[in-house]
């Protein structure tokens, strides 16, 4: 492997996401060699290139990668499923190969008179209506228990007709005694009763199980307010069994067959298009791609584009294309469908959770090939979210802090191109303000910095952040644009309850910027926010620090501020100076003041 191929992988595995999915390690020649399963994709992929392999099959594995691809889901389940789908579709040279035989068990819901539902691992759809298949086998049993206990339907083998019922051919069975059937076959549950049970069972399959968890629960207080808690205490067994379960994986459904996903992230200049194909209810196929824009197109039309794309690299005879909005373009025998809920709708979803996922990759690769870029296209996307004339180049911001009114400081951060600058953070000592006032303190402050700013001609701020919210902007304002008549767009940084930072505020009056949480330009402004307190708050401990030291050392007669300034020059602290010998003090401030100092410390120690 060359140093070229290396580093081609490592930069891959670095920005794996560590979120669950499938792992495909491919050859010189693009052809999968290896399919693997993560919960979390980053740390195990990269596994595999850190250390040295024991097993001779992994180290000649580990030799022939020379392209890694990946498809992200939800839980460590789907990951294993499609595992599943993906070896046996590619039959990969490294991997055990899954036969027929050993593949996941499905649940089946019969086509007969009175249908059946068991597990099985033979998939005939003119048998039935198949739900799975499961992965973990106690969410089949548990979901077949559960079935079993709500509904007494029946078991055997029996071939059960409605002549049959009607003619009195059948007798009743030991299950029927034991109370597992309710006796069907003899005529003691109607057809449609039975159907309902059925009806009722397929949405449990499905997932859809709400409606029935409200009438278990009606029932159960039903029971109880009749005093007949034995039997509710049934009912509550099989609403907590109900409640419990987990539902089948949305990665694999039997219902789907012959299938193409799309899904589209359209940027400023560019475009990420993911494909899925699904055949027999298996992912088959995945692939991400990235589309360059040369004019102003709109997502519908590079969608089409990679549509035609797609189809001429994969060559698919899907009748059925699955897209997030509706497209201008016509395939013959080829069905477009938007869909709104269930599996198909769930499929989408999947589609785009991996276009995004793709888009983060190739913006965190660009980010590291040249850092100043991510910079860049922050301080745009922030300039185009708050509507500026012109880019955030340079951003201010400002905090307060105090104890009580005592030691008031502030502190100014700036940051240039979302990096921050920190020979041009400022320290302000409060000269103007008497008590705890944040809105008047932060009024002096800004004013002594623009007013200065203006007289000496310094370049002003793009953008002014407060740590706080419509108040802090408004005195900022008064102070800016109504005295100093300058006009520099002002922003706000909001905490919730928790003191987290919850929102952006712009504009007079104030608005709220819709803006994710979990975005980079959102981690951005809670780091500049937490900057600017570190920075204030840091600058007041050591205010608070100096002046309460410099207080204990002024209530001793002899020793005056001269003298005070060499012991909190040298020792830092009231605590090393009461620890030094009075050898170390003659040798900062001489004989006579350091006995004075020596013996008031002394007697003020014996005292306490």
């Amino acid at each position: 492997m060359t140093e070229e191929v290396k580093a081609h992988l490592r930069g891959i595995v670095s920005n794996l996401p560590d979120s669950p999915g499938c792992y495909q390690y491919l050859d010189e020649t693009g052809t999968i060699i290896y399919v693997g399963k993560a919960k979390r994709l980053k740390r195990r992929v990269a596994s595999y290139f850190q250390k040295e392999h024991q097993s001779l099959k992994t180290a000649r594995l580990v030799d022939n990668i020379r392209d890694i691809k990946y498809i992200v889901v939800n839980t460590e389940e789907d990951a294993l499923l499609l595992e599943n789908n993906l070896i046996k579709q590619w039959t990969p040279k490294y991997n055990i190969l899954l036969k027929d035989g050993k593949t996941y068990p499905s649940i089946v819901v019969t086509n007969e008179y009175f249908p059946r539902i068991f597990q099985t691992r033979k998939i005939n759809k003119r048998y039935g209506t198949y739900f799975g298949p499961y992965s973990h086998h106690p969410t089949l049993v548990t979901l077949l228990e559960l079935i079993q206990n709500l509904y007494p339907l029946r078991r055997c083998n029996t071939p059960v007709t409605a002549e049959g019922v009607a003619n009195g051919k059948y007798r009743e069975c030991l299950d029927y005694h034991i109370k597992n059937c309710g006796g069907m076959c003899i005529g003691k549950v109607s057809h449609e009763e039975y159907m309902q049970w059925i009806a009722e069972a397929k949405e449990i399959l499905k997932g859809n199980t709400r409606d029935i968890e409200r009438r278990l629960h009606d029932e159960m207080m039903a029971l109880a307010s009749e005093m007949r808690f034995e039997e509710a205490e049934v009912v509550k067994r099989k609403l907590l069994l109900l409640d419990n379960y987990r539902s089948k994986s949305e990665v694999v459904s039997n219902t789907l067959h012959n299938i193409d996903v799309y899904n589209i992230e359209s940027g400023e200049k560019e475009a990420y298009v993911n494909y899925l194909h699904v055949t027999n209810g298996c992912i088959t196929q995945a692939f991400t791609f990235e589309i360059k824009k040369r004019l102003d197109e709109s997502p519908e039309e590079l969608l089409v584009l990679g549509i035609g794309e797609m189809r001429k690299r994969y060559p698919s005879g899907s009748k059925e294309v699955i897209v997030p909005f509706p497209v201008e373009l016509s395939l013959e025998n080829v069905e477009f469908t938007i869909p709104q809920k269930g599996d198909k709708r769930k499929l989408l979803e999947l589609s785009r959770m991996n276009v995004l996922q793709y888009k983060k990759d190739r913006l965190n690769q660009a980010d590291k090939l040249n850092p100043e870029q991510k910079g860049v296209r922050l301080m745009k996307e922030l300039q185009t979210l708050l509507g500026m004339e012109k880019m955030p180049v340079t951003i201010e911001c400002f905090d307060n802090s105090n104890s009580q009114g005592t030691d008031a400081v502030a502190g100014c951060v700036v940051f240039k191109m979302g990096k921050p600058s920190k020979k041009d953070y400022r320290k302000y000592i409060i000269k103007t303000v008497e008590g705890p006032d944040d809105y008047a303190s932060m009024q002096e402050v800004v004013r002594r910095r623009y007013s200065r700013m203006q007289s000496e001609g310094t370049p002003l701020p793009d953008l002014i952040i407060t740590d706080g919210g419509r108040g802090q902007m408004e005195v900022v304002r008064k102070v800016v644009e109504d005295e100093l008549g300058l006009h520099i767009p002002i922003g706000g940084l909001a905490k919730d309850d928790r003191h987290r930072t919850h929102e952006l505020l712009y504009g007079f009056p104030p608005q709220v910027v819709g803006m994710k949480t979990d975005s980079p330009l959102f981690h951005l402004l809670t780091h500049i926010q937490d900057e600017v307190h570190r920075f204030a708050i840091t600058y007041h401990r050591q205010k608070r620090s100096k002046h309460q030291l410099a207080s204990e050392l002024d209530e001793i007669k002899g020793i005056g501020p001269k003298t005070r300034d060499l012991l909190i020059k040298h020792f830092r602290s009231v605590k090393r100076i009461r620890e030094a010998t009075l050898d170390a003090l003659i040798e900062v401030i001489g004989v006579n003041k350091a006995k004075i100092l020596h013996d008031a410390l002394a007697e003020k120690a014996e005292n306490a």
